[in-house]
């Protein structure tokens, strides 16, 4: 008759055993779905770090462009304020005569040196003259038509006239050459 309350005794076991083994399961279960939500958690901040990388090296080279447009352009006021001096100066020089040169020869001489001296400032902080001459091709990338004119001999969009010579900063146009173009039918 002892074999009734041992079976009774094992059930218990066995149903003790069930239930911390549904538990165990149940722990498991809930330790598997936080770690799912770690992971979650992980690869979100994982993305917001790649984003935030991302952001902080766009900014660096954003920052480094505006330093290089900067040293390179940044003097690009100051240099259109300069053109009209630049050409007061040629125009100055264009109209010299022989006898104003043997009159006032140190004077002249002075004007000149002021007038290289301008365009070797020019060259060395990235200007460049446009001088187009006549007969060239008309490029309004560089020129500014400031009137068109039918002139005998001439090809439609040819320059009859130059105005003002035209400058360069680096790659930028600061101003375009001021030039009259050929209206002549091709």
């Amino acid at each position: 008759m002892a074999e009734p309350k041992e079976n009774e005794f094992l059930d218990d076991i066995a149903e003790a055993e069930a239930e911390e083994f549904a538990q165990s399961l149940d722990e498991l279960a809930d330790e598997a779905v936080e770690l799912d939500e770690l992971r979650a958690e992980r690869d979100d901040y994982k993305d917001k770090f790649m984003r935030a990388l991302a952001d902080a090296e766009n900014s660096r080279k954003r920052g480094e462009k505006a330093r290089r447009d900067a040293e390179q352009y940044g003097g690009s006021k100051l240099a259109r304020d300069m053109l009209p001096v630049y050409d007061n100066m040629k125009r100055a020089v264009e109209t010299i005569t022989d006898e104003q040169r043997e009159a006032s020869a140190a004077l002249i001489e002075g004007i000149e040196l002021t007038m290289r001296g301008l365009l070797g400032t020019f060259n060395k902080h990235g200007i460049e003259v446009i001088a187009p001459e006549v007969g060239d091709k008309f490029d309004p990338q560089v020129h500014e038509a400031m009137f068109e004119a039918p002139v005998p001999g001439t090809k439609s969009g040819e320059i009859i006239q130059v105005s003002a010579e035209g400058f360069m900063l680096h790659d930028r146009l600061l101003r375009p050459a001021q030039v009259g173009v050929s209206s002549n039918p091709g």
